[in-house]
C-alpha cells in the first residue's frame, strides 16, 4: 500500500498499480535544480560521493526485475527498513536541515509534525533552490522554518508492502528513499536504495526478479 502526502494531508492511498494511473504523478518525482550547469556542478561536491555508485548498483538490480511471482516468499518493507531513521521537526530551520544532511551524509530527511506525523521530505536540492531564489538574503532563508516553505508531494509506503513493489516504485519515480508510515500516518522508518541492495546481498532467498 502506498500513499501520497502534501504538507501532511493524504491525497491518495492505494496499491502500486493505481499509483501509476495518477495524472499529476510527475510532481512527485525527485526535485530538479533551477540554477545553471556550473552552479549544479559545484553543488554536486556537497552531495555524498558514494551516491552515484549507489544509484548505479540500484539501477542494475532494478533492471533485472520482472513481474512479481506471488508464489515466492514475500519479504515486506518492515524486514529491511531502517527503523531508527533520522528525521527533523517542521519547526526546525533550513539551516538545521542542512546541518543534519551534511553531518549524517544522507540524501534526504523526513519532515514531521508533532507526534512524528509525516509532513514531507527535504534535501539539499530543495535548500539550494531556496537560496538561489533569494541570493541577497541567504541568511534569512537559512533561518526560515521548514513549516514555512513549500515541500513537494511525497510517496510513502506501509511496513507490510512487498519489497519488490517498493523497489519498482522507487526506480520508476526516481526516488532515493521512501518514508514508511503506519495507519495513523506516523513515521516508523525509511527504505533507501542502499537498504534494498543490502537485502539482495544478505537474504539468500530474496530476489527482486522472478
Amino acid at each position: 500500500m502506498f500513499a501520497i502526502y502534501n504538507k501532511g494531508s493524504v491525497g491518495f492511498r492505494s496499491t502500486a498499480d493505481n499509483l501509476y494511473s495518477l495524472n499529476n504523478i510527475e510532481n512527485i518525482q525527485a526535485s530538479r535544480l533551477k540554477p545553471d550547469e556550473g552552479t549544479i556542478q559545484n553543488f554536486d561536491n556537497l552531495l555524498n560521493k558514494e551516491e552515484k555508485e549507489t544509484n548505479k548498483n540500484a539501477l542494475n538490480a532494478y533492471k533485472k526485475m520482472a513481474n512479481i511471482d506471488t508464489s515466492e516468499i514475500v519479504y515486506q518493507v518492515k524486514d529491511i527498513m531502517t527503523k531508527d531513521c533520522i528525521y527533523i521537526d517542521e519547526k526546525s530551520t533550513i539551516q538545521d536541515a542542512y546541518n543534519v544532511l551534511r553531518e549524517f551524509k544522507i540524501g534526504l530527511i523526513p519532515v514531521v509534525s508533532f507526534g512524528k506525523k509525516i509532513i514531507g521530505t527535504i534535501d539539499k536540492k530543495i535548500i539550494l533552490n531556496l537560496l538561489m531564489d533569494d541570493l541577497e538574503n541567504t541568511k534569512n532563508v537559512l533561518e526560515r522554518r521548514i513549516e514555512d516553505i513549500y515541500l513537494p508531494q511525497i510517496i510513502t509506503s506501509n511496513p507490510l508492502t512487498d519489497i519488490r513493489r517498493v523497489a519498482k516504485v522507487m526506480i520508476d519515480f526516481k526516488l532515493h528513499a521512501i518514508p514508511i508510515v503506519d495507519e495513523n500516518d506516523i513515521l516508523i522508518g525509511i527504505v533507501s536504495k542502499t537498504d534494498i541492495i543490502k537485502a539482495v546481498s544478505h537474504i539468500p532467498q530474496f530476489q527482486l526478479w522472478s
